[in-house]
């Protein structure tokens, strides 16, 4: 069993950067890819980025690239969201989720048995 907890989550002006946690429970976290999704009112749960184990192989959907970074430390069981640039459109429920299916491969939301309550991020314009 996984428990995740997002944070850092708030509202800031467009242009601006959050960074997101996601802590871990549970030792099975370093054996696991990781992922960010999004979900904006009245629209579909969106992929965002996805970690391997090790951090050694990131993917990203193609509107966040190059303003986002996902990372992650094994140590604290913890993997972050980097956002930079922020845009109103990045406007979301941002939550973590993990599973033993999902991969950098394969970062479908399907794929994830584990999933954070999520943490409200709101850019202004």
């Amino acid at each position: 069993q996984v428990q995740l907890v997002e944070s850092g989550g708030r509202l800031v002006q467009a242009g601006g950067s959050l960074r997101l946690s996601c802590v871990a429970s549970g030792r099975t976290f370093r054996t696991y890819a990781m992922g960010w999704f999004r979900q904006a009112p009245g629209k579909a749960r969106e992929f965002v980025a996805a970690i391997n184990w090790s951090g050694g192989n990131t993917v990203y959907t193609d509107s966040v690239k190059g303003r986002f970074t996902i990372s992650r430390d094994n140590t604290k069981n913890t993997v972050y969201l980097q956002m930079n640039s922020l845009k109103p459109e990045d406007t979301a429920v941002y939550s973590c989720a993990t599973g033993v299916r999902f991969t950098t491969y394969s970062p479908s939301p399907g794929q994830c048995d584990y999933w954070g309550q999520g943490t409200q991020v709101t850019v202004s314009s």
